[in-house]
């Protein structure tokens, strides 16, 4: 059981990385994409229902779907203030700043959660952000209102904080598929409403099929073999070990962009490469990789303790 929990963040790295992929290849506007990736995670996942305790389900307290309610809300908030902020800063400057959640989730562990951050972990927290700081710096430049996107990554950072936190929090109580479902729908409905209120189609006009394919795939592969992963591992190690196992998607994402997509950072149409930007992509995603390695290892070294709240932990 001690090793499951780390398959299951190593598989979630690699799904989370595809998602970049899949969004590339599609034409659709950025919460089309979201609200169509929680949408089909959330049937996907429904059957999954019937394996849930069904005293378990009756017991959810409204103020526990109160609480499924704020997870999703953070979810949904997540992918629209970090997408968001993609059209108007580069991508390095989005994701060092929407990446900054393991400090966020550490500092705020330690203090809600009584989760002692040891020294292995905080070095490991510190390699793993510093090697995509040095990819950000690799690979940096401007956008068209970088100060507004930098904010609105800067937001996704602590919303994706938030909807791991308030994981950690719910999950010793209740089964992956319940709170799966629950949250999942509710960042959906969130995304609609967010859709509504800025003009975004709801509706697929054009490459249908083809634009489904790519939204299951997203929905299947990067959320549910990623997200839905992620959570899974919430009840059995630190929120902040999962929180750093996301610095390994910027990495897996290039990694995926070079062999897909035949991007190499760094390299223009007609450059010579491999240049300086692509060595130092390289050097940071190590860094990023061996922080990974070291905050995994220091969550698995014991079971961490459970959260304190209401209700016993389900088995």
């Amino acid at each position: 059981m001690r090793r499951a929990p780390q398959a299951a963040i190593l598989t979630a790295i690699v799904c989370v990385s595809f998602a970049s992929i899949f969004i590339r290849w599609s034409g659709s506007p950025a919460l089309t994409i979201a609200l169509y990736r929680m949408g089909f995670a959330t049937v996907i996942l429904s059957p999954f229902l019937a394996t849930a305790k069904g005293a378990q389900l009756r017991a959810l307290t409204p103020r526990d779907y109160g609480l499924l309610a704020a997870v999703g809300l953070a979810l949904a908030a997540h992918f629209a203030t970090w997408i968001l902020s993609l059209q108007l800063v580069d991508v390095a400057t989005s994701v060092v700043i929407v990446t900054s959640h393991p400090i966020l989730v550490a500092i705020a562990s330690h203090f809600a959660f009584h989760e002692r951050v040891s020294r292995g972990t905080a070095v490991g927290v510190a390699l793993g952000f510093g090697g995509v700081v040095l990819i950000a710096f690799a690979q940096s430049g401007r956008g068209p209102n970088p100060l507004l996107g930098s904010l609105l990554a800067f937001l996704g950072a602590i919303c994706a904080g938030a909807y791991l936190l308030a994981g950690r929090r719910l999950r010793p109580r209740v089964d992956l598929a319940p709170y799966a479902v629950n949250v999942y729908a509710f960042a959906t409905l969130f995304l609609v409403a967010f859709s509504v209120v800025t003009g975004t189609a709801l509706v697929v006009t054009s490459d249908f099929w083809r634009e489904m394919g790519l939204f299951l795939l997203l929905a299947l592969v990067s959320q549910v073999g990623g997200h839905t992963l992620y959570n899974y591992a919430l009840r059995h190690v630190s929120a902040t070990a999962v929180s750093t196992s996301l610095l390994g998607e910027p990495v897996g994402a290039s990694l995926l962009a070079f062999l897909l997509l035949g991007e190499i950072p760094g390299c223009g149409t007609g450059g010579v490469c491999p240049s300086a930007t692509t060595y130092l992509v390289l050097v940071g995603s190590a860094l990023a990789l061996a922080g990974i390695y070291v905050t995994a290892r220091e969550s698995l070294r014991g079971t961490p303790p459970e959260p304190h709240g209401p209700g016993p932990a389900s088995p």
